[in-house]
């Protein structure tokens, strides 16, 4: 998903969560007695927009990284245009909707917080000091963790260091000029 992603595409990755959010919560009914209590911690986005930077800026400067690499004949741009990174951030109401239409839970309290993209440049944190590469490799690693291999399992393990030290180079660029957080929801609900 990204800014230029038709509607039915959005709608196709909300759909998708709703499906796959319904079925956790059903799987965790046999596993939580009666009034258990189950707290889900997980990224969201603070705005209705599915387009928001919330969830979509980190994934579009790795685009970038990798339109940069089919402009240079690296990889092909057909190959970017069929890439799909199943990767959902939903809004705070999409998630009580979900609780409240599978049934099996009740909320007890939601909130929300925020993180820096690089968890190391945090106030609390005296001896941080600002660096584009590091901060770019911290959040580069974070994001390389979680689509390395869907990544070369479509382009080819060949490209993935080159992308990650785009990548790396881009948000550090980017951290520079902005200080980026994630929006995350938790969630404490108890079984009906």
């Amino acid at each position: 998903m990204g800014k230029t992603s038709p509607h039915n595409v959005f709608e196709a990755y909300l759909e998708q969560f709703q499906s796959d959010f319904s079925l956790l919560l059903r799987s965790r009914v046999d596993e939580i007695k009666l009034g258990g209590q189950m707290i889900l911690t997980f990224m969201g986005r603070s705005i209705k927009d599915p387009t928001s930077r919330d969830c979509c800026l980190i994934w579009e400067l790795l685009a970038k990284c990798l339109l940069d690499m089919a402009a240079e004949g690296l990889i092909e741009e057909a190959d970017i245009d069929t890439f799909n990174m199943p990767f959902y951030t939903p809004f705070i109401e999409e998630v009580k909707t979900i609780v409240k239409k599978e049934g099996s839970f009740v909320i007890d309290r939601l909130e929300t917080f925020e993180v820096n993209w690089d968890a190391n440049d945090n106030e609390e944190n005296q001896n941080h000091v600002f660096d584009k590469f590091t901060c770019g490799q911290n959040v580069s690693h974070s994001i390389r963790a979680v689509s390395e291999s869907l990544l070369a399992d479509h382009f080819g393990e060949a490209i993935i260091d080159d992308l990650f030290e785009r990548y790396v180079e881009r948000i550090g660029e980017h951290l520079a000029m902005e200080k980026i957080k994630n929006f995350n929801i938790v969630i404490s609900m108890a079984r009906k």
